[in-house]
């Protein structure tokens, strides 16, 4: 059974920096492509960053290029995402999720396996 569970949220100021931990089980990463996604009150769910255990291919939201920054440790089976120079929009809920394949893709629906989400607050 593939289980994922998040670690690492909380509350910072504009400005700090988090990072959030994604621990998975009963798969292999090599095989799975790995994505962090948010939903805040009132939105959609949205896809943040992905990484493909495959090939290493990244992929980041417009909204957070060159302030996050995803990785993994493949022995581990995390997938970590360093949230830099946090804004006050980044506030949401991430949840860390899995999809068997090497391609990236960033709909939520193509994923099959979530973790139960963790909150980071950013203030002003």
């Amino acid at each position: 059974e593939v289980q994922l569970v998040e670690s690492g949220g909380g509350m910072v100021q504009a400005g700090e920096s988090l990072r959030l931990s994604c621990a998975g089980s009963g798969f292999t990463f090599e095989d799975f492509v790995v994505g962090w996604f948010r939903q805040a009150p009132g939105k959609e769910r949205e896809g943040v960053s992905c990484i493909s255990g495959g090939d290493g291919s990244t992929y980041y939201a417009d909204s957070v290029k060159g302030r996050f920054t995803i990785s993994s440790d493949n022995a581990k089976n995390t997938v970590y995402l360093q949230m830099n120079s946090l804004k006050p929009e980044d506030t949401a809920v991430y949840y860390c999720a899995a999809y068997p394949g090497v391609v990236i893709v960033t709909p939520p629906d193509f994923y099959d396996c979530w973790g139960q989400g963790t909150q980071v607050t950013v203030s002003s």
